[in-house]
């Protein structure tokens, strides 16, 4: 059994203490003072420590501080001990890596419930290397990467090679959080554009209304407030590459005007009187299928063959479930690397991930993994610390019933678009535009589904 040190100044609690560790079957080693819990650090390191909040000579958040620097990556886990919790301590404990803070006295049953949790933990993590070397120097190189070496991604890998080989305009399609953007720059990366500027344009974040003076420019007196003539995104990104993220929000005329940019190579800035010649690489992405797009008068059919010279598609992860653990390990390392803690992924943690459907795809993965480095209480992660995934989901249920098996197909389906059209309504709060990018279809179409549908 790991032997365990006890670092507090109260005599009596620290020998009571460890009789009842040594009762459970520890070993125990005991300090008085920071300087000789310190002292014992710099030798061979104690399972766990339980360490008191009032100290003679240091506060127990500068003791515990002082492991961290003394023992970087490899601090056991620290139990915080005080006669007085309060709001400002246990923050200060836990945002300083502890794992636990109890409030004296704390009671045999207590203590034996705490080593449960944590020793069988120590000693899967044994069992269970880390998975932050997964992609070795590819990964530590700072640089954007498409990591992972499933068939799925490998076929990615040898498309982008290929594709930055020529000037060619690039579609990137897939679902959202897949690394559409990350597959840009990359591509911008390895071309013979990577020396000039990669400039990226969210066509969906961008009103409407100004999104022409963006991507284009505007000439001095183009309207008020134009007091001088500025450069469009596609312009700055002259000599280089402009990547068009959620290129089916684009509006019409702006579909009207990229397409001039696209076959003639060159700008009209608003109100100017000439166009100005641009060398730029254009590359596309989209979660949105065009081809309905263009099937439904909400996308230019010209525009889109334009767009899709090389198509690049980037499956969901749940398409390359042998890339989910090593993505996992790569962005443990990552956060672990930012917050200073050494942490592991369980066996049954990493089953649950490679087991979890992900719809929101690599991007979600990063946001658990970011989540529990963050809380999880030990040094190893286990299933548990991912309960969140397995979380009831925040939609509403399905809105097909036994009942509509019943029905004829057609009235079955209008209720079924019933259904889901006044959900996704619901879900953006009555902004019709919301509602149409939930549900995949261009705001005319919902305007006239909500018509034929009469939902008002």
């Amino acid at each position: 059994m790991p032997t365990l040190l006890i670092v507090d100044d109260d005599d009596a609690f620290r020998e009571g203490l460890a009789e009842t560790l040594a009762d459970l079957g520890h070993q125990v080693v005991q300090a008085a003072s920071g300087r000789e819990a310190l002292e014992q650090l710099s030798g061979a390191a104690p399972g766990a420590i339980f360490l008191d909040f009032r100290l003679p000579d240091m506060d127990g958040l500068a003791v515990l501080e002082a492991m961290r620097r003394q023992r970087p990556g490899d601090l056991p886990p620290v139990v915080m001990l005080t006669a007085y919790a309060t709001s400002e301590n246990t923050i200060g404990a836990m945002g300083l890596g502890a794992f636990e803070h109890l409030t004296k006295p704390v009671g045999r049953a207590a203590i034996a419930a705490l080593l449960d949790t944590l020793f069988p933990a120590m000693e899967a993590a044994i069992a269970a290397p880390a998975g932050d070397g997964a992609f070795g120097d590819e990964a530590a190189s700072g640089q954007a990467r498409l990591l992972g070496a499933s068939d799925a991604m490998r076929a990615v890998q040898k498309t982008l090679g290929r594709a930055a080989a020529s000037d060619a305009t690039v579609l990137i399609t897939g679902e959202t959080g897949t690394g559409k953007e990350v597959a840009a720059r990359v591509l911008h990366a390895a071309s013979q554009r990577r020396n000039g500027p990669f400039v990226a344009v969210n066509c969906a974040a961008i009103p409407h209304e100004l999104l022409e003076s963006e991507l284009f420019g505007h000439a001095r007196g183009a309207y008020t407030g134009a007091v001088q003539e500025r450069a469009g995104l596609i312009a700055q990104a002259d000599g280089g590459t402009v990547f068009l993220d959620e290129i089916g929000d684009m509006p019409a005329l702006m579909q009207a005007k990229l397409l001039r940019v696209l076959q003639e190579r060159e700008v009209m800035p608003l109100g100017a009187s000439r166009p100005l010649p641009v060398d730029v690489r254009v590359v596309a992405a989209t979660h949105r299928d065009l081809a309905a797009m263009v099937a439904d008068s909400a996308f230019r059919n010209d525009l889109m063959y334009r767009l899709n010279v090389i198509p690049l598609r980037l499956p969901a992860l749940r398409e390359r479930s042998a890339d989910i653990v090593p993505l996992a390990g790569h962005f443990l390392a990552q956060a672990c690397a930012l917050g200073g803690r050494s942490m592991r992924l369980s066996a049954a943690a990493q089953h649950l991930l490679a087991q979890h459907a992900w719809p929101g795809n690599v991007r979600e993965l990063k946001n658990a993994i970011d989540r529990v480095c963050a809380l999880a209480p030990s040094a190893l992660i286990d299933a548990a610390d991912f309960g969140f995934l397995l979380q009831p989901s925040d939609r509403a249920a399905s809105p097909v019933s036994a009942e509509l098996l019943d029905l004829p197909l057609a009235q079955a389906v209008e209720q079924v678009e019933r259904a889901l059209i006044v959900h996704a309504l619901a879900l953006a709060a009555g902004n019709r535009s919301d509602a149409a990018r939930r549900l995949g279809i261009s705001r005319q179409s919902l305007y006239t589904k909500l018509a034929s549908l009469g939902i008002g």
